[in-house]
């Protein structure tokens, strides 16, 4: 089963939880929502969602799972000043998996030092704290440099969703079992 990790914390962006959660499940995947503190409830920035974090940051690492998606909004701010979900962060990029972030969600990506020399997009907010931080930012829906996917807003769900399934799915083919030869038969 592909297990996918969703960092959460308090104020997410409601949709870019909502939207790759729903989207990810439909596609076979099982999903685990990654935080602080495990069993601690958060609720997005418009109030009404509200969601359970199941695994402690500092409980995982990168062999547990295919592919890490990390949710605007506040929640990014959030998590950026915790060292375990920074090193959970950065293991996922180091073992070649997906990672993903959206709208405000690269500030994480900055503190695990992933995006130097890397292509992202972002909320405009952030733009230039990526290029402070090495990266070339540009205005895209979606952009996919090597395992680090990254979209702008609520509306580039549909085509950051996508690019998760698309590399999660590649990534997979890529790393099918070889059949071994068929053992010559004896008559």
């Amino acid at each position: 089963m592909t297990r996918i990790a969703i960092l959460v914390d308090d104020m997410f962006e409601d949709s870019e939880l909502r939207v790759p959660c729903r989207r990810l499940k439909e596609a076979g995947y099982e999903i685990e929502l990654v935080g602080i503190e495990a069993g601690r409830e958060v609720s997005g920035k418009g109030g009404v969602e509200k969601v359970t974090i199941e695994k402690a940051a500092a409980e995982v690492s990168a062999d547990d799972y295919d592919a890490l998606v990390i949710p605007g909004g506040y929640s990014p701010d959030h998590l950026r000043t915790n060292r375990d979900v920074v090193r959970f962060t950065s293991m996922m990029a180091a073992s070649g998996k997906p990672v993903a972030a959206v709208c405000h969600a690269p500030s994480l990506l900055i503190e695990a030092n992933l995006v130097e020399d890397r292509t992202v997009t972002s909320w405009p907010s952030i733009k230039t704290d990526l290029i402070n931080a090495g990266a070339r930012w540009v205005d895209r829906e979606v952009v996919v440099d090597d395992n680090l996917i990254t979209s702008r807003k609520p509306a580039d769900l549909p085509a950051f969703t996508d690019a998760v399934i698309e590399m999660i799915e590649r990534g997979a083919a890529e790393h099918e079992p070889l059949l071994a030869p068929a053992a010559p038969s004896h008559h």
